[in-house]
């Protein structure tokens, strides 16, 4: 899986692995994360897809469709293209020192990009509403 961010479109015509599915990850910090999920799982318990955690980093990271990375563009989040590799959804967590939050097999395939994205800016709404009562 890449490690940077990418603007441009997937052209590589490789084919996902065994148990992989193509897809994207768009990563945000925690707290954000945890806000949007909530919000999204309020609306429609199945508008959701895989969530990864990487408590290590303090992130979580949302699996969208492939392709995604290359007009994402939301402040605070990164997406991350696997380039037509594919990312494995098997039980056990892709990434070494992570967990599923919402692991495959109980959610979509993927979360819906456009939906993700106002999830999570209404949840970056609602975080900042709170900080500032404080």
């Amino acid at each position: 899986m890449e490690t940077s961010q990418s603007n441009e479109p997937r052209t590589s015509s490789s084919a996902p692995a065994a148990g992989a599915t193509a897809c994207d990850l768009v990563t945000v910090p925690t707290r954000q994360g945890l806000e949007a999920v909530d919000i999204l799982r309020r609306a429609a318990a199945d508008a959701v897809g895989p969530v990864l955690h990487d408590d290590g980093c303090g992130t979580l990271g949302f699996l969208v469709p492939a392709g995604t990375a290359a007009g994402w563009d939301v402040p605070g989040s990164t997406c991350t293209g696997t380039d037509g590799r594919g990312l494995r959804t098997a039980p056990e967590p892709p990434v070494e020192g992570s967990d599923w939050l919402l692991p495959p097999g109980e959610a979509d395939l993927a979360t819906d990009p456009v939906v993700l994205r106002r999830a999570l800016g209404e949840a970056a709404r609602l975080l900042e509403a709170a900080d500032n009562c404080r």
